[in-house]
C-alpha cells in the first residue's frame, strides 16, 4: 500500500474559504463529528461478529495487518496515552500526524485530509474525547515495514471552515477534511491519491474479511451518480443500500454517516453533483 500524498487540491481551497463566525468549540459539536461524519469509531472502536463493541467505544483496535504494516488505532479514551497530552498536542496529532515525542502516525489515518479540519472543529473533537469514559486496553504499537515520510507537510496554522450551510463549499469540507470520503473514492497513483486529475473517480480497493470492495465513482458521469436521485444517494451514504436494495460492502462507516444532519447530507450531495464527470478508473 502506498503512503498518501499531500492533498494539493481540495484542502488548500477549503482552508481559504473563510466562513461566518460560529459559537466556538463545543462538546456537542465534537460528539457529532466523532460519532457522526468523521467516523472515528470505524477504526478506533474494536468490532465483534455483530459490529462495533458498544462498551469499548474508541478504546483502540487493530485496523490493518498487511505485509507493509500492522496498524493499531490508538485508545482515544482517557485511559489511553492521549490523557497525558495537552489539547494542543492532541490537535497536532490529528491534523499533522505528529505525536508529542516527535514520532509520526502512519497510515491508514487520513492525516492529509485532517490537515484541513478547522480550528473550531478539531478543538471540539478534543473536548469531546476528554468526556469519554475511560476504557482500559492492552494494544501494541503500530509496526511499519515501509518508510514513513519525515512529515505530512508544514505545521498547520489557522484553518477556518466554510459557513455551515447547504452549499458546495461546505459539502466539500464535509466530504474532504471531515469524513475523508473523497480520499477513499479517488484512485491512488505512484505519488498517492490522484486528487488533481481523478477526483472522486473511485477505484480504490479495500481488502477485508468480506472480500474485496472497490470504492464507487462519485462524479456526475454516467459511470458514477448521474442516474441516481438525491434520495438514492442519501440512502447509499447513510444506510449502505444500493438503489436496487442490495447491501453495500464495508469499510464505509454507514452507521456513523447515518448521523449526518439533513442539511449536512444535502451539502455533501450538492458537492458530489459538482464534481467534473469522469469515467470509472481503469
Amino acid at each position: 500500500m502506498r503512503l498518501h500524498a499531500m492533498v494539493r487540491g481540495l484542502v488548500p481551497v477549503v482552508i481559504c474559504l473563510a466562513g461566518a463566525a460560529t459559537a466556538g468549540p463545543s462538546v456537542e459539536r465534537g460528539e457529532y463529528l466523532v460519532r457522526g461524519p468523521a467516523g472515528c469509531g470505524n477504526c478506533h472502536t474494536p468490532k465483534g461478529p455483530e459490529g462495533a463493541l458498544p462498551d469499548r467505544e474508541l478504546a483502540g483496535s487493530v485496523v490493518l495487518d498487511i505485509p507493509e504494516f500492522t496498524a493499531i488505532a490508538a485508545n482515544l479514551t482517557p485511559a489511553g496515552r492521549i490523557a497525558q497530552w495537552s489539547d494542543a498536542e492532541v490537535a497536532r496529532a490529528i491534523r499533522e500526524g505528529r505525536r508529542p515525542d516527535g514520532t509520526l502516525i502512519g497510515p491508514p489515518m487520513p492525516i492529509e485530509m485532517y490537515r484541513g479540519l478547522s480550528d473550531e472543529d478539531v478543538a471540539s473533537i478534543v473536548m469531546f474525547l476528554r468526556t469519554l469514559a475511560p476504557v482500559e486496553s492492552d494494544l501494541p504499537a503500530s509496526t511499519y515495514r515501509i518508510p514513513l515520510p519525515a512529515a505530512y507537510g508544514p505545521p498547520v496554522e489557522t484553518v477556518t471552515a466554510p459557513e455551515r450551510a447547504v452549499t458546495v463549499d461546505y459539502g466539500a469540507y464535509l466530504a474532504g477534511p471531515v469524513a475523508h470520503c473523497i480520499e477513499c473514492h479517488t484512485p491512488m497513483g505512484p505519488q498517492g491519491s490522484m486528487l488533481e486529475t481523478d477526483l472522486g473517480r473511485g477505484g480504490f480497493e479495500f481488502h477485508g474479511p468480506w472480500g474485496v470492495s472497490v470504492s464507487a465513482n462519485l462524479t456526475s458521469h454516467p459511470d458514477g451518480l448521474a442516474s441516481y436521485s438525491d434520495e438514492q444517494v442519501a440512502r447509499m451514504i447513510t444506510q449502505g443500500v444500493h438503489a436496487d436494495g442490495k447491501p453495500m460492502l464495508p469499510p464505509m462507516p454507514y452507521g456513523h454517516f447515518a448521523r449526518f444532519t439533513e442539511d449536512d447530507l444535502k451539502a455533501v450531495i450538492l458537492y458530489l453533483r459538482s464534481l467534473p464527470p469522469l469515467p470509472d478508473a481503469p
